[in-house]
């Protein structure tokens, strides 16, 4: 079982970090790791990232009930409990909405180019799923797809949503999506983005293939 209390303050720490990097506004975002096979701890609602308390974070079992904690928490509980119970081994959520991300996501573009060998291998490509209304079990459901191929999605006009082995890998995952949109973009401007040649592509794309096991 994780350590509840080192778990609590790393969660604030990365709310801190998303909050400092412009990717969460107002009380927008949320954080989940889960505990152990049947607990989740995961961040409250209407509370900015960057200024959570350890004690703030809410334990929930992953049918929603909350077992410890102060307030509610957030609207995306079900997505996150959804992720957790489609995988295993999924520990750690991160919702979030850095600016470039969800520019594309509001333009209806995936992140699907091969364009960066560390992001082919550590994120690959980062799909676009259909709008659903934020906090609905609807959201939960249109994702579910994804988890098996992927290790983030783009929310249609929504923002990023990143899962991982851990929260902190989870949390990686964002930033390099980040990463990618503001490369994507800024080649763009630059007269196009061009992806890496055949044959040092298809090698990179195995060797995510070997990391994942052949499989997820």
């Amino acid at each position: 079982m994780v350590d509840e209390a080192a778990m609590r303050e790393l969660i604030c720490d990365i709310g801190r970090r998303v909050w400092q990097r412009g990717m969460a506004s107002a009380n927008s975002g949320n954080i989940s790791a889960r505990l152990d096979s049947g607990t989740v701890l995961i961040t409250p609602t209407l509370v900015s990232k960057g200024f959570m308390r350890p004690e703030q974070l809410l334990v929930v079992t992953l049918e929603g009930e909350v077992l410890r904690g102060e307030g509610y928490p957030t609207t995306e509980t079900p997505m996150h409990l959804r992720l957790y119970l489609e995988r295993e081994d999924i520990g750690g959520v991160v919702h979030a909405h850095p600016p470039l991300a969800t520019s594309f996501a509001v333009a209806g573009r995936p992140l699907d180019q091969h364009l960066i060998p560390e992001a082919i291998v550590f994120l690959g490509e980062v799909p676009l799923v259909p709008f659903q209304p934020p906090g609905s079990p609807e959201l939960a459901e249109v994702i579910v797809p994804y988890l098996s191929g992927y290790d983030a999605v783009l929310m249609e006009n929504h923002g990023v949503l990143c899962w991982g082995s851990d929260v902190e890998q989870a949390y990686h995952r964002l930033e390099t999506v980040e990463f990618c949109a503001q490369v994507t973009m800024n080649a763009e401007a630059l007269g196009g983005a061009r992806e890496l040649p055949r044959e040092p592509l298809e090698n990179l794309l195995n060797i995510r293939k070997l990391m994942k096991g052949g499989g997820q």
